[in-house]
């Protein structure tokens, strides 16, 4: 069967999307803390924990306020002095004497530091605070030293514990503190031994959707993580900002080269409410206050597994809300896992979304290690939110390939799609690339690949197949959000060959099918136009 040709001539390469020689995180690596006041989180602890084989033993509750703040006080005492001392009494780490590095000529110094560590990870629970809150009478001789925007020592509770290695060397409290493994490459120098924990949390507006992003997670890790990748950038020139475009721009160059359906948006607005966003495994933009365009509407279809991230300086001020902010109106829409800022914490002290890609979609890193290394800094205001273990690439495309063929799985169509994709950037021919995808069985019973061939005859230059494939594909089921993106495709295609009836046709049946859709008054104007003719 001519399919396998495309899959054969891939299989080399395709082995280099697993980097060799990753840390296999398990659940002997991981601390599970919950807020002992409340119930909710310690089922949400023991249900993670049961799930991902924690021992008992590494599951820790804490009498903490159920408020989402804290105060500096009540985290100092209640909460991270606590866990250190846990650690340490059950051995979970090792506390030693080092030698570090002195500065501004002066000689090294002994430090207390782990020196070893049986443990990599903390996984907070919901109910467990999200914000350490300003503490106005802290005043610290290092703070001077500051530029004046950093002189605070507010931050995110999982950003702050991310330094817990570190407390018995009593770093300075304001400002953000230098991540010492920001931008490895190599797993295992994310260990306390080098000064910092991978901290993440379940959490969202209720502990039922808290709970829903173990189950999601470990659902990708099986099937994988399918669909397509969206990157909504601002196209912005000042040198202020610019990096925040160029980072997602390479998260969306990333997505392709793993073989990725991406769709990147250029335009200075975020997308309208009426783009069809269909089977999202990614989505990153920027840059409004409060969750906006698609993701407003009454279905999101986020696929299982998803990451969602928006880039804005209060993204997660709060993860009990549906509506406000992005972290917890994504999560509640149906992301598995995601990245915010409880506050400003200025575009340098938040996530390099690009390097977070490279480490997770390529190098195989669990969700925790790549969000660890992207973070330039800590002790800060970033909060990550989704299982920490999460590896939905920890195969190679082949693998996931055969395993979901033998199950016979529905995800085979988008398995297919991949292997294509990375056929494609990898600059194999396209006329055979075609012919593969047209013998494949699976196509004919797939609106995924259909509208695939779709696109392939469209960039070949044959508008005539291009518009018959949409016409197939919207016979075989598409999800809503692929079925209006099929419409308006054709609409386009059939208007460029001048099929004016047909055209009317078509956008009369996307009305008929979404009632609701945003854009339906400028459908109706389109309409009247084309009866005019």
């Amino acid at each position: 069967m001519r399919i396998l040709l495309p899959i054969v001539a891939l299989a080399g390469c395709l082995s280099t999307l697993v980097a060799p020689g990753l840390v296999l995180a398990g659940g002997e690596e991981v601390v599970v803390v919950y807020n002992s006041r409340l119930p909710e989180s310690k089922a949400l602890a023991e249900y993670y924990a049961s799930k991902r084989n924690v021992p008992k033993e590494q599951i820790f509750g804490f009498k903490l306020t159920a408020s989402e703040t804290i105060s500096r006080a009540e985290f100092r005492d209640n909460l991270q002095r606590p866990l250190a001392k846990k650690l340490e009494d059950q051995k979970l780490w090792q506390i030693g004497s080092d030698d570090l590095p002195g500065t501004n000529g002066q000689p090294v110094r002994v430090a207390r530091k782990v020196v070893e560590s049986k443990i990599r990870y903390v996984v907070l629970c919901y109910g467990v605070p999200l914000k350490i809150l300003r503490d106005e009478a802290l005043h610290e001789t290092a703070e001077e030293t500051l530029r004046p925007e950093f002189r605070r020592n507010e931050a995110a509770v999982d950003s702050e514990l991310a330094c817990l290695p570190r407390i018995h060397q009593n770093p300075t409290l304001a400002g953000p503190a230098v991540n010492p493994v920001f931008g490895v490459t190599n797993a295992a120098l994310l260990n306390p031994t080098n000064g910092v924990l991978i901290v993440a949390r379940l959490d969202a507006a209720t502990p039922e959707l808290a709970r829903g992003l173990v189950d999601k997670a470990l659902q990708a890790e099986a099937d994988g993580l399918w669909g397509r990748a969206y990157f909504d950038l601002r196209n912005i020139t000042d040198p202020a900002y610019k990096p925040g475009d160029d980072w997602i721009r390479s998260a969306a160059q990333m997505a392709r080269q793993v073989g990725f359906e991406t769709i990147v948006d250029e335009n200075s607005s975020v997308w309208p409410a009426g783009f069809p966003m269909d089977h999202i495994a990614i989505y990153m933009g920027w840059y409004t206050e409060n969750v906006a365009g698609p993701f407003t509407q009454p279905q999101v279809e986020f696929m299982p597994g998803a990451f969602a991230y928006h880039l804005h300086s209060y993204s997660a001020a709060s993860l009990r809300t549906t509506t406000n902010n992005w972290v917890g109106p994504l999560l509640s829409r149906g992301a598995t896992c995601s990245m915010g800022c409880v506050d400003e914490p200025y575009l340098g002290g938040t996530p390099e979304v690009g390097m977070f890609a490279g480490r997770w979609l390529y190098l195989g890193f669990t969700f925790g290690e790549a969000a660890c290394a992207a973070q330039p800094v800590l002790s800060w205001q970033t909060t990550v939110v989704g299982d920490p273990l999460y590896r939905p690439f920890g195969k190679s495309p082949l693998q996931f390939q055969a395993e979901l063929q033998e199950r016979k799985s529905k995800f085979i169509e988008w398995s297919l799609l991949r292997l294509f994709n990375l056929a494609l950037v990898r600059s194999v021919n396209q006329t055979t690339l075609t012919i593969s995808l047209e013998d494949a069985p699976t196509t004919s019973k797939s609106a995924i690949l259909t509208a695939k061939l779709g696109d392939l005859y469209a960039a070949q230059g044959k508008p005539a197949s291009a518009i018959a494939a949409y016409q197939r594909a919207l016979l075989l089921d598409p999800s809503p959000m692929q079925r209006l993106r099929l419409r308006l495709t054709l609409g386009e295609k059939l208007l460029a060959e001048n099929r004016v009836g047909a055209a009317r046709i078509n956008y009369e049946d996307l009305l008929a099918e979404a009632p609701d859709y945003p854009d339906t008054p400028l459908i109706r104007q389109r309409l009247a136009s084309l009866m005019a003719q």
